[in-house]
């Protein structure tokens, strides 16, 4: 017997989307820009402060950047980035199958790169690095607070 459509009764409450979600991205310089409208839509959804959403997305580019450009693992393999709202903070993490485990640098003037975890490590309430528990890789993460509107 076919099962009803649902009710609105019985439809989930927008509280109710998932406080946790992941995506699947390949190793390819399109997918920071698909991960940035990714997260972007999900603060959205659930009504992040902009100025979190746009720190959130400006870290989510770097970490993702440093995943495609540094990660000497073939193209075919997957990126994820994994996005965490909890009730006073948003956690994002990228893991990638490359062992080594990131560090800041200092950027001379002229540098045309080696910025972004300096960036993170400034923007950010919390960021770290840490080898993946079961299986090849590592994930870079970082937390924002979320303050009331």
């Amino acid at each position: 017997m076919p099962t009803p459509p649902a009710s609105p009764a019985s439809r989930p409450s927008p509280s109710a989307l998932p406080k946790d979600i992941e995506w699947r991205l390949l190793r390819h310089a399109r997918s920071v820009a698909r991960a940035r409208t990714l997260l972007r839509d999900q603060a959205a959804s659930w009504k992040l402060p902009d100025e979190v959403t746009e720190t959130a997305v400006l870290l989510l580019s770097e970490l993702m950047t440093n995943a495609y450009r540094h990660a000497r693992v073939s193209p075919g393999r997957e990126i994820r980035a994994r996005c965490v709202l909890e009730a006073d903070r948003l956690r994002v993490s990228v893991t990638d199958a490359n062992d080594t485990l990131p560090t800041p640098r200092q950027a001379g003037p002229d540098d045309e790169s080696g910025r972004g975890l300096t960036l993170v490590a400034a923007l950010a309430e919390k960021w770290g690095a840490e080898p993946r528990p079961a299986g090849i890789g590592k994930t870079v993460w970082f937390e924002l607070r979320i303050t009331a509107q």
